[in-house]
């Protein structure tokens, strides 16, 4: 295993890897390793080729300088990982490698980045969108794996590489639960035993959501409002939002149609959270609002 900082030493990297007959695979991360990104590393190497990880912890997506520094680097630790899983090549960069002289130019995908996430962390996606198109021009990979957990970041990237025309697939992977039920995260490690226990609410809250579609519920306004009143029914839980969109679009529905993602975001004590349920193939039809 390879590990560069220098951008430069990447292109060569990539360069020769394609010139062998290799397709390039793409893992970008912030680091802080959980059995989420490993299984976005496995997706990668069960796929072929050569497979390429970044991790960088970027500056411009952070509304919160206090989470941008207190935000786990366990840079050895993610490197060990990298080396179990077979990585070919991991890029390091320092901010002022991806950003010299600062950030200057920003992409940003609007309507789809304001809503969600959106409305409660200005400018986030804009750093999102930015660095992920850097770091897709730097590898040029045929394939780039983004968890199913950041369901509004997926859709927002996918389009932002379509809109740009970039010549990548973006693959999504499945979100993956600790056994407790708590969707896999970095910033779990900042919950106490208390607010673990608390912070499950969340999962249920949506699981239910869940079984009520199975069961036939195809109103949107009354799957958000069941979601919202158990978690207000939850202790130690502060809703910021709960939606019910299109997965592709992030656009409102009115009714459940053949695709429905069923999103939320909490606080639990100083930590965020976010978890989401995602269904296709419903095989019914529905308008959106």
């Amino acid at each position: 295993m390879i590990v560069v900082e220098p951008i430069r030493d990447v292109r060569e990297h990539v360069r020769a890897a394609r010139a062998g007959g290799e397709r390039i695979r793409f893992v970008p991360t912030m680091g802080a390793f959980h059995e989420g990104h490993v299984s976005l590393l496995r997706a990668a190497g069960a796929d072929g080729g050569y497979v390429v990880v970044s991790i960088f912890v970027n500056p411009t997506q952070f509304d919160d300088k206090t989470d941008l520094a207190k935000y786990p680097r366990p840079r050895q630790d993610d490197l060990a990982v990298c080396q179990r899983e077979g990585v070919d090549l991991v890029f390091a960069p320092t901010p002022e490698e991806m950003y010299p002289g600062g950030p200057k130019t920003t992409v940003r995908v609007p309507g789809m980045s304001e809503t969600m996430c959106g409305a409660f962390r200005p400018g986030h996606f804009d750093g999102v969108c930015t660095v992920v198109a850097k770091l897709l021009a730097i590898v040029q990979p045929d394939v780039a794996y983004f968890g199913e957990k950041d369901a509004q970041q997926l859709a927002i990237i996918r389009r932002m590489a379509a809109d740009l025309n970039l010549p990548v697939e973006i693959r999504g992977c499945p979100l993956l639960r600790d056994p407790d039920g708590l969707a896999t995260s970095s910033r779990n490690v900042y919950l106490s035993e208390g607010e673990r226990r608390r912070a499950l609410a969340l999962g249920r809250a949506l699981t239910a959501a869940r079984r009520a579609v199975a069961d036939g519920e195809r109103d949107a306004g009354k799957l958000a409002d069941a979601v919202r009143r158990r978690l207000e029914e939850a202790e130690g839980v502060e809703t910021e939002y709960v939606a019910v969109v299109d997965p592709d679009t992030l656009d409102d529905l009115d009714r459940v149609g053949d695709k429905v993602l069923v999103a939320a975001a909490v606080r639990v004590g100083r930590t965020r959270l976010i978890d989401n349920v995602l269904l296709r193939g419903l095989g019914v039809g529905g308008a959106g609002g």
